[in-house]
Formats: C-alpha cells, sequence, structure tokens
C-alpha cells in the first residue's frame, strides 16, 4: 500500500506544478483522500490536543464513554459505555461497558483503562484537562472521584450536583478519550504516562487507526476491522494542503477525493460548472463584537442596542462571508439544548439613530475597534466601520496579530473587540458561561470569561446561568436557555452577528465526511466513493 501512496502523492504533486496536465485518474478503490490543513497538528495525544482539526482526528480515532445525539441533544448514546445511572446524591455516576471491546493494539478495554484515561489528562495538566475541570476533577482529588470498581464498572463523583446532560456531555468530549493503559505504560518515561511516545502514535480504540503521520504533510489512517461496526472506507488520507486553489485544482483532476478548505470563488465556480458535489454544515462558532463596558458610552443600554440596528447583517453575509458564515444573533449555535433562532435585529438607522439621542449622544462619539488582522475580521471590521458611521459613530481600526488582540480583549483594554467564540463541548453551558455569567467584575477575578472581559457585571443572569447548569430536566433546562439567550439578544454588550459554515466539496459519487456542530463531532462513518 505505501508505493501506491506515494504515487498518488506525487501525482498531485505534478498536478499542482503543472496545471495544463490531462486529468489524472481517480484515487484508488478503498482509499479516501481529503485535501485539507493540517498545520495545527503538534502532538496527536487527546490529553494535550486542544485545536479544530487534531479534535476531528481524536473523534475517529478514539472512543469516548458516550456521544451526545445530533439529531436530539437532549440524547446520548452509549460506545464504550452500555449503559449509566446517577445516584441519589445527584453526584454520582455509574457506568457499565460493553463487553468485549479491543485496543487498536488487541489489548482488551476494562473499566480501568476508562478511569485511567480521565485520570491521566487531569495529572498531565495541559489545557484539555481544564475541560474536565468543569466537573470538579483535580489532581489533587481525581484518583478518588474516578475509579474502576470491576473490570465493566466505572464510578465518577462530581463536585456537586449538575443537570446529568452536563456532565455527559463533559464526558462526550475530546479530553475524555479512552486510552490503552498497558501500551501507554509501557512506553512511560520520567513519569509522563506516555505522553513523549503518544505525540506521534495511537492509543485508542476507534473505528480507524493511524498508519503514519507526516508533520505539515498528511495523516494516513487505516480501518480498524475489528470494531463493533466497521465503516466503509478502508484507508483514509488526509493531505495538507495549505493553499486553496491547489485544494481545488488537485479536486477537480481527480487527485484527492474531497476538499475542505476552497476559497469563496472557488466554491462559486465549481457550483456553477455543476461538477463538484458540495455539501453545507453549519458549525459552532460564533462571531461576534464584544464592547467593553468599561467605556462609558458603551455601558449605556440604549448604544447597544442602537448598534445592533445599525449592522447590516445580510449585507456583510452577502458581500463578505457568503460560504463561510451565517446570520445568527443568539449565543447558542444550531444544534444545541435550547437553540434559540430569533434574529430581531437588521440594518435600521433611523431606530439607532433615537436610541442614541435617547442615550444622550444625538452626534454619536469616537471608538477604537480591535480585530486580528485576518480575513474575515478585517473585512467585515471595514464595514462595520461605515454602518456605525451612519447613526455618526465614528471607529477607528486597529488590526493587529490574533494572539495580541486577544491578549489585549483578555486584559479588558479594548473599546471594541471582533472575533469567534467555539465551546469546549456541545452543552450550552459552554457558551452560556461565556455570555450570560460572571460571578466576580473585578480585576482579581478567578474567572475571566466573556461577560468578565467586557465587563459586564450580570448577578441576576449568573444566578439563571447556574439554575440552568443543574436543572435536571432536558426540557425545562431548554427553557431556561432560551429565557437567557432572549435577555442576552434584548440587552447585553454582545453584538453576535453569525455562525460560522463548513463547505466540503467531493467528487461526483463520492460521499463526503460528517460534519458536526463541533470538529469534535466530525465522523468517517459516511465516506464512500
Amino acid at each position: 500500500m505505501k508505493p501506491l501512496l506515494s504515487t498518488l502523492f506525487v501525482s498531485a504533486a505534478l498536478v499542482a506544478l503543472a496545471p495544463a496536465m490531462p486529468a489524472q485518474a481517480a484515487t484508488p478503490p478503498g482509499i479516501f483522500v481529503v485535501a485539507t490543513q493540517l498545520a495545527e497538528f503538534t502532538t496527536l495525544d487527546p490529553s494535550e490536543i486542544y485545536e479544530l482539526v487534531p479534535s476531528e482526528y481524536v473523534a475517529n480515532t478514539y472512543e469516548r464513554l458516550v456521544r451526545v445525539d445530533l439529531k436530539d441533544p437532549t440524547r446520548f448514546d452509549g460506545i464504550v459505555a452500555q449503559s449509566w445511572s446517577v445516584g441519589a446524591d445527584g453526584v454520582t455516576f455509574t457506568f457499565k461497558l460493553r463487553p468485549g471491546l479491543a485496543f487498536h493494539s488487541g489489548n482488551p478495554l476494562t473499566a480501568d483503562d476508562v478511569a485511567w484515561s480521565l485520570q491521566r489528562t487531569v495529572l498531565l495538566g495541559k489545557g484539555p484537562a481544564d475541560v474536565l475541570g468543569d466537573l470538579g476533577l483535580t489532581k489533587a482529588n481525581v484518583m478518588q472521584k474516578v475509579r474502576a470498581v470491576d473490570p465493566q464498572t466505572v464510578v465518577l463523583e462530581t463536585d456537586r450536583k449538575y443537570a446529568p446532560s452536563f456532565v455527559l456531555n463533559v464526558l462526550s468530549a475530546c479530553p475524555a478519550s479512552v486510552f490503552d493503559k498497558k501500551l501507554l505504560l509501557s512506553h512511560q518515561q520520567n513519569g509522563d504516562f506516555g505522553n513523549g511516545w503518544l505525540k506521534t502514535n495511537d492509543a485508542g480504540s476507534g473505528p480507524y487507526k493511524l498508519v503514519k503521520w507526516t508533520p505539515n504533510d498528511s495523516i494516513v489512517l487505516q480501518r480498524f476491522d475489528a470494531y463493533r461496526t466497521p465503516y466503509p472506507m478502508k484507508r483514509i488520507v488526509l493531505k495538507h494542503v495549505p493553499e486553496a486553489s491547489a485544494q481545488r485544482l488537485l479536486l477537480e483532476n481527480g487527485d484527492v477525493d474531497a476538499a475542505r478548505n476552497l476559497s469563496p470563488d472557488s466554491l462559486a465556480a465549481l457550483k456553477k460548472a455543476g461538477k463538484i458535489q458540495i455539501a453545507t454544515w453549519p458549525v459552532s462558532a460564533l462571531l461576534y463584537l464584544g464592547l467593553n463596558t468599561k467605556n462609558p458610552n458603551l455601558a449605556k443600554p440604549e448604544v447597544q442596542e442602537a448598534m445592533k440596528w445599525l449592522v447590516d447583517y445580510d449585507g456583510i453575509q452577502r458581500n463578505i462571508v457568503s460560504t463561510t458564515y451565517k446570520v445568527h444573533e443568539t449565543f447558542l449555535p444550531e444544534g444545541f439544548l435550547g437553540t434559540l433562532n430569533d434574529r430581531p435585529y437588521h440594518q435600521d438607522v433611523a431606530k439607532a439613530k433615537a436610541l442614541l439621542a435617547k442615550a444622550g449622544l444625538p452626534n454619536g462619539f469616537t471608538v477604537t475597534m480591535d480585530m486580528p488582522n485576518d480575513y474575515p475580521y478585517v473585512e467585515i471590521a471595514q464595514a462595520l466601520q461605515a454602518e456605525f458611521a451612519q447613526g455618526g459613530i465614528q471607529v477607528k481600526l486597529i488590526p493587529g496579530d490574533a494572539k495580541q488582540v486577544i491578549g489585549k480583549y483578555r486584559a479588558r483594554q479594548h473599546d471594541i473587540f471582533v472575533g469567534e467564540w467555539s465551546p469546549d463541548y456541545m452543552d450550552p453551558n459552554s457558551n452560556a458561561r461565556g455570555f450570560a455569567w460572571n460571578p466576580d467584575n473585578s480585576d482579581q477575578a478567578q474567572y475571566k470569561m466573556l461577560a468578565w472581559r467586557n465587563g459586564w457585571n450580570i448577578p441576576q443572569l449568573t444566578k439563571e446561568t447556574e439554575a440552568a447548569l443543574v436543572e435536571p430536566s432536558p426540557a425545562k433546562r431548554a427553557q431556561r436557555y432560551e429565557a437567557l439567550q432572549k435577555e442576552v439578544l434584548a440587552n447585553s454588550p454582545f453584538v453576535i452577528m453569525f455562525e460560522k459554515v463548513v463547505q466540503v466539496a467531493t467528487r461526483p459519487g463520492v460521499t463526503g465526511p460528517e460534519i458536526g456542530p463541533i470538529n469534535d463531532l466530525v465522523s468517517y462513518r459516511t465516506l464512500k466513493k
């Protein structure tokens, strides 16, 4: 198989260099080749992966106890777990495992592996440990809070009562992946839980296993035939093709089966030609403005509302982000429990001017806006600058390196921030605690989420967010989040404008990946050709 793949990649390289060459033959049978971007990969260890595309790799090579049902976010599917229950105390969760599960190595998957995996992520203390920390798991208590009581039973104790769906959503996320304990301990060095070895290897039990990772070039996966229901495609190649134009050329010439990062121009041209299939999927990243209430003008509710009425949402979507975002004005993306798709705001300059006059600012004011110096942030900021000017608000744009801009935002040193927010897992609390939760508005606060960054002191909304977090009934919990979204929509320093959209282009007769709201839910089970 290796010479075949090498020939494929050489062919792809030649096509990229010589576009006048005749079309190449289709990719080999049984091999699905995807042109994508792999620059985010620095490790293959799920306990330290905190980026988007690497999370997709983990989703198809590792398993978790449960996974959220994308068709109904109130339901969960048992994956490693066959069943589960919540104790009368509301903090003890007991999971019974499916019998006969095995890792890629052939080692049996037991409750000890599951408990050790959760302990490992917390004890390593990398970024993903914070997700499990949302359940109250710490380095000091995780060995007592998570334990195997017999080969098929795992018990987890949270630090306090939460909605069961919240706990299950956290346990369905990438940081809760199940590892082959025996394999990793055999590669352990200096107490690193096998982290050094796992940076370039695989210790999972998912539907695909790693063949080879070549940084900034490719990832090759092989179907795990011992998986309980093997997936259709035998081998998958994720090929790093950073240029959208090169992805398009490879797709048109048959050297890849799917392309993940095509430009709006390329997508439009392919749609017009009608030779390539394009599937559109909403994903959970929200593009929004944060208005710092430390600025006395931006602190006025009338000004916040006026700015929402000055934005030409449809115009920006149509002219700047036609293939990458859709208009969305509430803080829960599509697919989440309690999602509200209300979009009451549209550009109404007269209404905005009346609100500014009511705020005592009939002639507007001057303000600054920070944004990453990348597409589409700069282009959107320029459009907003012109739109706000129609209401008399003069905006000075301050583009900068993404890390610097976000650092300034996290230090509450901005006036207006343009950026994205993505949840860590499929629970509505992941966004509610960003947009509607601020237990301490002081500069020394322990938690510095989005409301804090914009100086928004909201004791009542914080109580409502906490109540939604512990509500045991999924139906009532959804109602609480709907109410929270309405409150934030009507009165907040957030102008939520768009939800991200992913478009996957595939060749005729090819079915591409199933794209979930978060990368952690992208599945290769649908790949066919």
